[in-house]
């Protein structure tokens, strides 16, 4: 997003936001709604994560008056929110944050956006528990009225004409600090699992429930210590509900994690027992230890080994790409193998033992290598 074309103040609010909200939100789209200031950027869509998805808010401001706070307009399958409103139960206007909000805006605080952001999500979680509240199921119910004393539990209700009523729950997580388990880790966010529990909304007709559909989600940076892909979940016992499921998916999780963490070590011993055979690494990865990179030579032949490590190292083999030093494509890249994995291998070997037998492969798939960069150079 070519952040120059938005007016100043725009700019210094939307970069704010962006800095400092509690998740990653996206700016989707941008466009210019003043006739008098063409190419100025003074609207745009942000996405904004809600329940393991994102909402899309369009924020209209006004380029010729800026002392104006921005519009926000809601998404069509959010016509019954209003969040600007407050019913005389609910304190009257007086009592709504959003319009103390908007009422003290200043253009010139960057921080302004942010606040409105922030407020607006709160009211629309709020608004989305009213929804789950009214859905004509028992089981829902008893759900909500069971595990909403959890922190940070966000609910989404969807419908449609053609699509059946579900209830999606976004459930966080054990109470682990993940950041901070994982020495010198330079993480922006906090890093979650979360459980994506989806119901189904029943017809009336219909004798017993089905099971949620469930899913485990995780920050995207997470992967490079743990994926929650390569969890296997517990089983959805018939009459199960989340409060029973979850002690037992957290326990398992937290050995997991726990297990994760531990496994960098693992690597790092491996790619140091790498280092009398093949000399420094010319590259390592020092946080999490999933790659390396080494010189090797073969006669006069010189090649680089790339080592992927998987997070499931040693229950899973590293990959390995030969790239060589001295053969090039016609595009000037050099050329490279695919990755391997059809080397000797076992879990149970010592670290030294992986190295040693990995060594003696490259020796023989030098010369094979070379061979092939040859005859790929000649097709150039």
């Amino acid at each position: 997003m070519a952040s120059d074309r938005f007016p100043s103040f725009i700019a210094s609010q939307l970069s704010y936001l962006m800095n400092h909200f509690s998740q990653a939100i996206k700016v989707e789209q941008a466009w210019c709604g003043s006739k008098n200031h063409t190419g100025v950027l003074d609207r745009f869509t942000l996405c904004i994560p809600y329940c393991l998805d994102y909402i899309k808010w369009d924020i209209i401001y006004n380029a010729e008056f800026p002392l104006s706070a921005p519009d926000v307009v809601f998404g069509p399958e959010d016509e019954h929110f209003h969040p600007f409103r407050l019913t005389s139960g609910q304190g009257g206007e007086e009592m709504n944050p959003l319009k103390s909000v908007l009422s003290n805006w200043s253009y010139k605080d960057p921080t302004r956006l942010f606040v409105l952001i922030q407020e607006l999500r709160n009211e629309y979680i709020l608004y989305q528990q009213k929804r789950a509240g009214a859905v004509d199921d028992d089981r829902l119910m008893f759900e909500i009225d069971t595990i909403m004393s959890r922190e940070g539990i966000e609910i989404l209700v969807s419908s449609g004409p053609e699509k059946p009523e579900e209830v999606k729950f976004a459930v966080p997580l054990l109470d682990m600090d993940i950041n901070k388990m994982v020495r010198g880790c330079s993480w922006r966010h906090i890093q979650k699992i979360h459980l994506q529990a989806v119901y189904s909304v029943p017809k009336r007709y219909m004798s017993s429930p089905s099971a949620p559909r469930l899913k485990l989600v995780s920050t995207p940076e997470l992967k490079t210590l743990f994926s929650v892909e390569d969890v296997k979940l517990p089983s959805w016992v018939s009459g199960m509900c989340m409060a029973e499921y979850l002690p037992h998916l957290e326990e398992s999780l937290r050995g997991q994690i726990r297990e994760a963490v531990a496994s960098i070590d693992v690597r790092r011993c491996f790619i140091e027992a790498l280092a009398p055979l093949f000399g420094r690494p010319l590259e390592a990865e020092p946080i999490f230890c999933r790659r390396a990179t080494f010189l090797v030579a073969s006669g006069v032949f010189s090649f680089m080994v790339h080592f992927s490590i998987p997070t499931q190292f040693p229950r899973q083999q590293p990959g390995l790409m030969l790239m060589s030093s001295q053969h090039f494509s016609s595009q000037h890249v050099p050329i490279k193998s695919a990755v391997r994995t059809d080397y000797p291998w076992s879990p149970r070997w010592e670290p030294s033992q992986m190295a040693e037998r990995l060594f003696d492969f490259l020796v023989d798939e030098g010369m094979n290598f070379k061979k092939y960069c040859n005859e790929m150079q000649l097709q150039v």
